[in-house]
């Protein structure tokens, strides 16, 4: 009887980035490893669900399978026509870029893994600050190995998952668990001309702001000092402080 545990892995770069091979490879010490992945980037997909077109699914190569959704499809369809069983983990990634802050509430790769949480399946994003395509990700294998080791082991409470980031640094100094910090984009669109019928054309750009940058307890502090930022999420959003003083209620 097979015991190895069963590992669904996504992204929201496309099933052929370097980052989610490279996760392939590790998750693959741990057990059998099924990927369904975009067919191409969805980067900003956030929890976003395909809903007025058909959804393809296509297996590209052993234990691969290309996804025309977006993340949260291809945990979705996994789950119901891919894989033979529940999965005992489910990892998104590594991304080619941080979703650290409220950028986690854009990302496809955060999406991936709150929809695995909705099912009662432990799940971890993990991401890392580059702009590069090609990437070294040895230097933070043995804190995506630590975790989801660990999550395998322990499990995860109900409702809740694991948003990890990492600093694109040669060596870690270390891991922090961490709230996400405050923060803001800001000057987002570029003007991109117009068209022959005079309509404006603008691009999605940016400039991050943290509003807290002097805050130790924060991810963002954390990646800034080169350390990975383990920052544990939950499904509620419930404001209870804001809810106890609209029903008058103590906490």
């Amino acid at each position: 009887m097979n015991t190895r545990p069963t590992i669904l892995i996504t992204n929201d770069d496309g099933y052929k980035a370097q980052g989610i091979r490279a996760l392939t490879e590790i998750m693959r010490t741990f057990g059998d490893t099924i990927v369904v992945a975009p067919d191409s980037a969805r980067s900003g997909a956030g929890c976003a669900i395909t809903s007025r077109l058909p959804v393809h699914v296509e297996q590209v190569e052993p234990g691969v399978y290309s996804c025309s959704g977006t993340p949260v499809d291809c945990v979705k369809i996994a789950l119901e026509k891919v894989l033979p069983c529940s999965p005992d983990l489910v990892v998104s990634g590594i991304n080619h870029g941080d979703n650290a802050s409220i950028s986690l509430h854009y990302s496809g790769t955060v999406g991936a893994v709150l929809e695995a949480c909705m099912k009662g399946i432990p799940a971890i994003a993990y991401s890392l600050r580059t702009s590069k395509k090609e990437c070294d990700f040895a230097p933070y294998s043995a804190v995506i190995e630590e975790w989801a080791g660990r999550v395998l082991r322990e499990g995860l409470p109900t409702d809740s998952c694991l948003n990890i980031n990492f600093p694109e640094v040669p060596r870690l100094a270390g891991a922090k668990v961490c709230r996400m910090a405050r923060g803001m984009w800001h000057t987002e669109w570029d003007d991109a001309g117009t068209d022959a019928d005079g309509k404006s054309h603008y691009t999605l750009t940016g400039t991050f702001r943290n509003l807290e940058p002097e805050a130790a307890d924060t991810d963002y502090w954390a990646i800034d000092h080169g350390m990975a930022a383990i920052t544990p999420l939950s499904l509620d959003m419930t404001d209870y402080g804001l809810l106890a003083a609209l029903t008058g209620k103590k906490q």
